[in-house]
């Protein structure tokens, strides 16, 4: 289990096969960053809020106290617009996930600065538990019924699960290839587009 930031190892042992215990999610410096290929289709505001269930004030806040910014495009003065990649959308939707269960935001940014960080692929089989305060990070079954036996759990999210609402929310919607700026439905034709790779992974 991974922990962004300074935290200390929590308090249920023996969770991993070395016997690392579960460390919770905190802000701060975020470790080594993943390489992601940068996305071939962006998302608008509008379009990423409705595949996240938010309002577009809650976008708007987000991206201007840095708590979750557009990782295509930042707004740039007046007649842009804000780009999200498919990613983006999964951490907007994992943000307003917490909040619904109570999770104050501030309890939320680190985990948010840690997932910006981890290769999507890599998040396919994670569970986000918290026991209101505190984040962890399970990769496996046996962790999150050892964190509900010690009762740091009250609720988790399944992120991979957050990641196929997103996509099927976003294949309705519309989005724009970066390299032309021509818009496209669901990532369209755009070979290289996250949603595509998601696709030809699960496939493979």
């Amino acid at each position: 289990m991974r922990s962004s930031g300074d935290s200390r190892v929590g308090g249920v042992p023996g969770l991993r096969p070395n016997g690392e215990a579960p460390l919770p999610l905190r802000g701060g410096a975020q470790g080594p960053q993943a390489i992601v290929a940068a996305p071939a289709v962006g998302y608008r505001g509008p379009t990423a809020c409705v595949a996240a269930g938010i309002t577009y004030r809650q976008l708007d806040y987000w991206a201007r106290t840095g708590l979750v910014e557009p990782s295509v495009r930042a707004a740039q003065g007046s007649g842009t617009q804000r780009l999200y990649s498919f990613h983006d959308v999964v951490v907007l939707k994992i943000v307003r996930r917490f909040l619904d269960t109570g999770v104050a935001l501030q309890n939320i940014r680190g985990t948010v600065q840690h997932l910006r960080h981890r290769d999507p692929k890599d998040l396919e089989g994670m569970t986000l538990m918290s026991d209101g305060a505190t984040v962890y990070e399970c990769t496996s079954s046996e962790e999150v019924v050892e964190l509900l036996q010690g009762g740091q759990g009250i609720f988790g999210i399944a992120v991979g699960v957050v990641q196929r609402d997103v996509e099927a929310a976003l294949a309705q919607l519309h989005g724009e290839r970066i390299d032309a700026g021509e818009t496209v439905v669901g990532g369209g034709e755009a070979v290289g587009d996250e949603l595509a790779a998601r696709r030809r992974n699960r496939a493979v």
